[in-house]
């Protein structure tokens, strides 16, 4: 059997295998202490694993696959990452946030998801994923700085240095920036991914609900 991009979708299945990793201990520790903060950031890795495993199988059958099947993996994959956005970002606010104050913001995770949603269901482009995890990814930077310097949370030091990943990985992917003819810039953004997923999930497992 010949592969499309067997290195593409080398990398994207070794995230599936972390993404699976991460989600499990986060859930068994959010169930553990009640923490819906901890469950949501679980939720989140779960998207991501799912949008690992659609863009694996993208881009590794590609050829053996039929225009329509292609289609739906890259639909199942652009709207995977956008519920994780969403989960990343609800995970955070649970944890940041004061109730009487988080009532007024909790709607912006969903309002972004719907607007992801509408929009992407007439632009087929990759880049507008990356834009709503870039967004998120600012957010998270910014609730956990502030966490940081008012609270001394220890989430944010991982926390940060997965935002600092992720916007890595997507200087990579939207630059086209490639290390060889066969490990192209969707590998090496695979790569750098993975090293902000395991400071992501460390950082998660320090979330506390407030």
């Amino acid at each position: 059997m010949s592969f499309s991009e067997p290195t593409t979708m080398a990398t994207d299945y070794v995230l599936v295998a972390l993404c699976a990793i991460f989600a499990w201990r986060l859930w068994r520790v959010g169930i553990g202490g009640a923490q819906a903060s901890v469950c949501s950031w679980s939720a989140g890795f779960v998207c991501f694993g799912l949008a690992s495993l659609a863009g694996g199988t993208f881009h590794g059958f590609s050829m053996l696959l039929s225009q329509a099947v292609r289609q739906e993996l890259w639909t199942l994959m652009v709207y995977a990452i956008g519920l994780a956005s969403f989960f990343l970002l609800v995970g955070t606010l649970n944890s940041c946030i004061v109730p009487s104050v988080r009532r007024f913001v909790m709607p912006i995770p969903y309002i972004q998801l719907l607007v992801y949603v509408i929009w992407m269901a007439t632009h087929d482009d990759f880049r507008f994923a990356i834009y709503d995890y870039a967004f998120t990814n600012l957010s998270i930077a910014a609730l956990q700085i502030h966490a940081g310097m008012t609270r001394k949370a220890t989430s944010a030091f991982w926390l940060g240095g997965g935002v600092l990943a992720s916007f890595l990985a997507a200087a990579v992917q939207v630059n086209g920036i490639a290390l060889h003819d066969h490990f192209n810039h969707n590998d090496l953004y695979h790569v750098i991914q993975m090293g902000g997923m395991y400071l992501f999930y460390r950082g998660a497992l320090l979330l506390k609900d407030r």
